[in-house]
């Protein structure tokens, strides 16, 4: 039988971190406090009153970590810097053992065969900035491209693969808007300023980087398509909203220079009048999109549901995960085919895509379980290699997570990685999803070939179309 799964000869395989999540030692050898270490420290913010204090340990493992990488067979490592860790005011002073160990682990990575990929920024602002304004403050901007150059100069001769920030609409709705993440603000006349800034200081990295980089930046956002409930004008309304603030919110102002103009619906009266020389900063050549595909959306018209006035349904018959996302890998198609047909069809990575669902908090018999994580990687994978055979510039795939890890608010309670972390000993066990994600790398996707796609309980109206 002839196989129909292959990916192009180049794609890239990989799995990602990020260095709250995962590295615990948060103020050690000189590091400074970030927000989230301010924010897990306050009683009622994160479950069970979790903290990044050890995490999964890994500023201590990371040899043994990459050791499991290679053992995966992952051709490239997605992880994030912590600013604080390496700037501890966040401007100014370097600490030489906070950034050595960054040096330290691109070197490991490499000796290893795999491919560094980097982002500056995962959350985790460093305290002493957000005490002069954080992301409200529009000279933000320039500090973050001098710790972007800072790093450039360090790591960029070994580093060929870069990212600005990672989910910007998440830090700004839930850091400013809902106040369920750090630093836990909750007002919605903040949220558009701190997402503004936030692509402003993305624009200042990159043209950073255009002056002293040799090699590939890009942005990475989290994107989640926004199916209408009915046929109803109202519904299809609310769809648009939504789609307009999570997903063009984020990617229109640095393919065209502006917002969606729906975005002022969303906001009304807390929408500002952008200067338009900030939409110059902003919108600089990248030379990649990053996308973070989870979930999707089916929506109906709220009223009450602020600011986009709109609610998520439940869908009946559908797989949740632990954290209720449904399952639904046509979303991610759908996706990847908007992002092409709208912004001229950029080169893309797929930086983050994964599943949390039950595992045992200890493995058994040196085994875990988790054939629902393995569906869900066969699903969006040949999803993936569906729209790569249409056109779509897809160059990689990165595996959300590694680990299990701090999953933020929900502390450790939801299980995200591929290899299983005992929290309590810090062991670590490849699942029965890194073993068939070994053989996935191994042959390039072919052991995808022949696995049946289930249809969606629930197929919907048409989605978004701007």
């Amino acid at each position: 039988m002839t196989n129909t799964i292959n990916f192009p000869k180049n794609f890239l395989w990989g799995a990602s971190t990020s260095a709250y999540q995962i590295e615990g030692s948060p103020l050690a050898d000189g590091a400074g406090p970030s927000i989230w270490q301010r924010f897990a420290h306050s009683p009622g913010n994160i479950r069970d009153g979790d903290t990044g204090d050890v995490a999964c340990d890994h500023y201590r493992r990371s040899a043994q970590d990459v050791a499991l990488m290679r053992e995966i067979g992952l051709q490239a490592y997605r992880f994030s810097i912590s600013w604080s860790r390496v700037m501890p005011s966040g401007r100014g002073a370097v600490n030489p053992v906070g950034i050595g160990f960054y040096d330290e682990l691109v070197d490991r990575l490499l000796a290893q065969g795999i491919k560094p990929m980097v982002t500056l920024f995962h959350w985790d602002l460093p305290e002493a900035l957000d005490n002069q304004g954080g992301w409200l403050n529009r000279d933000i901007a320039g500090w973050f491209a001098d710790y972007a150059r800072v790093m450039f100069d360090r790591l960029d001769d070994r580093v060929t693969s870069w990212a600005t920030l990672n989910e910007p609409w998440v830090v700004s709705d839930g850091g400013y808007l809902n106040g369920t993440l750090a630093p836990g603000h909750h007002n919605r006349f903040e949220a558009p300023i701190a997402a503004h800034n936030l692509l402003r200081a993305h624009g200042a990295a990159v043209k950073m980087y255009r002056e002293v980089g040799k090699h590939e930046i890009g942005l990475v956002v989290n994107l989640e398509p926004k199916y209408p409930a009915s046929d109803s004008a109202a519904d299809q309304e609310a769809a648009a909203r939504g789609h307009a603030y999570m997903n063009g919110q984020f990617l229109d102002p640095v393919f065209f220079g502006r917002y969606p103009e729906k975005m002022k619906d969303v906001y009304g009266d807390a929408w500002p009048d952008w200067p338009a020389e900030d939409f110059e900063l902003i919108r600089q050549p990248l030379d990649f999109i990053g996308v973070n595909y989870y979930t999707r959306s089916v929506t109906r018209d709220e009223a009450t549901a602020l600011p986009v006035r709109a609610v998520a349904l439940r869908q009946p018959l559908a797989t949740y995960t632990e954290t209720g996302w449904e399952v639904y890998a046509k979303g991610l198609s759908d996706t990847l085919e908007w992002v092409a047909a709208r912004y001229g069809n950029p080169p893309l990575y797929i930086t983050e895509n994964g599943a949390a669902f039950f595992d045992p908090p200890v493995a058994e018999g040196g085994r875990v379980h988790d054939p629902l994580r393995i569906d869900y990687y066969q699903k969006h994978l040949r999803a993936i290699h569906e729209v790569i055979g249409k056109g779509v510039d897809v160059r990689g795939y990165c595996a959300w997570s590694l680990l299990d890890n701090l999953e933020w608010a929900h502390g450790f309670s939801k299980r995200f990685g591929i290899v299983h972390v005992n929290f309590a000993t810090q062991e670590r066990t490849l699942k029965d999803s890194a073993y068939f994600y070994r053989e996935v790398i191994a042959t390039n996707g072919a052991v995808l070939d022949g696995v049946p796609a289930r249809p969606s309980a629930w197929t919907g109206a048409a989605m978004w179309t701007e």
